[in-house]
């Protein structure tokens, strides 16, 4: 069994999903909202000595054509410093609709909801099994 961790990164938050390779539910995690780059890393780095995901999923935006867009570049680079700083495995997963599964949710904190969106597309992706 792996343990998965999943992302739905932001600007000012970053959303945080688990699950695992068994299960394979996602579950909403964390929301981080630390103000600095190095203080979004220190808790990412937190969570994933404490879950030591096999992999990490990053939500890869795109417009509703596929075009990727300026946040689709910051989501690469974002899984690319994953990997990099914390020596994991990255994949990234189309999260085109992932905001729109949730809009209709009233509070600030959907972000950990979107990254479990993004995680089960994961998980239910056959290519991943």
């Amino acid at each position: 069994m792996d343990t998965v961790l999943a992302f739905d990164f932001g600007l000012k938050r970053i959303g945080v999903a688990v699950g695992n390779t068994v299960i394979r539910q996602a579950q909403p995690l964390a929301v981080i909202r630390a103000a600095t780059n190095d203080g979004k890393f220190a808790e990412i780095g937190e969570l994933i000595r404490q879950w030591q995901p096999a992999v990490c999923v990053v939500g890869l935006p795109r417009h509703p054509d596929g075009v990727e867009h300026e946040m689709s570049v910051r989501c690469r680079r974002f899984a690319n410093q994953l990997h990099g700083r914390f020596d994991v495995a990255t994949v990234l997963v189309d999260e085109r609709y992932s905001s729109a599964v949730i809009s209709h949710q009233r509070g600030e904190a959907i972000d950990d909801r979107a990254a479990a969106i993004i995680l089960q597309q994961y998980f239910d992706d056959e290519s991943h099994s």
